[in-house]
């Protein structure tokens, strides 16, 4: 009789152990991050993301967000150019919703990966859905069931977000936005919507060729009045001095 021991087809020696989610250590200068759960592990399909942003609830000081992956993060980008912007949380407190599932009845947790609120106190909670799953009954079946649960004190509304609309290059575009946003320049955004209101030009850099500016000032500048939609461009391939540019 042998002894050897029978291989163990489950197990794979390649497998990494689950690990628990990352504990970042504070920041100096930056508020603690206050979600109700943790999306910072391991993971060999989503990138997750933790970064600083400021909003007008912070009053000026960056505050800790950590996101589930990058459609989660443009989203929240995308928020921010938003002028009536007042708040943003991610990762809300959960709640259960009533699931059937066959002949069983379940009550899964469900947590919102963002809330919005805007400067009138309006509350938007915000489910950032695949986009190959949102044409399902059953996931079209979730979310009704999410929106009947979702608790009042929670927010007053809620929308799901196609996460799949936030492309690469889209994605780049935000990113951009949210880096020449944090850097002010005034009087280079109030030069160069002026020269672009009366001047003829077709690309980003034909607008920099019109300004007396340098060019490390003025496109920054074209990149901020895209992100307020006082310039037209297209979103959905990635800004630069070559780009197709236009007063809106």
């Amino acid at each position: 009789m042998s002894t050897q021991r029978e291989p163990d087809l489950a197990y794979d020696p390649h497998r990494l152990e689950k690990q628990p989610a990352l504990e970042l250590p504070a920041i100096y200068g930056v508020s603690s991050y206050d979600g109700a759960r943790n999306p910072l592990t391991r993971s060999n399909t989503a990138h997750r993301i933790c970064a600083p942003l400021v909003t007008p609830a912070t009053k000026g000081i960056p505050k800790a967000y950590y996101f589930d992956g990058e459609a989660e993060w443009a989203v929240a980008l995308e928020t921010l150019l938003d002028p009536d912007l007042y708040a943003l949380d991610v990762q809300l407190p959960f709640f259960h919703f009533r699931w059937t599932e066959g002949a069983k009845v379940k009550f899964p947790k469900h947590f919102f990966d963002l809330r919005i609120t805007l400067r009138n106190g309006f509350r938007l909670a915000i489910y950032v859905k695949n986009g190959s799953r949102l044409g399902r009954k059953e996931t079209q079946d979730e979310i009704a069931a999410i929106e009947e649960a979702m608790p009042k004190d929670l927010a007053d509304d809620m929308i799901v977000v196609n996460g799949d609309d936030y492309t690469r290059p889209f994605r780049i575009n935000l990113f951009q936005f949210w880096i020449v946003g944090d850097d002010r320049d005034d009087e280079a955004d109030a030069h160069v919507e002026e020269k672009a209101r009366s001047s003829s030009y077709w690309s980003a850099e034909d607008l920099v060729g019109q300004c007396n500016l340098p060019s490390n000032r003025a496109f920054p500048a074209i990149q901020r009045l895209i992100a307020r939609r006082v310039l037209g461009a297209d979103w959905y391939s990635v800004i630069s001095l070559q780009s197709r540019v236009w007063m809106i």
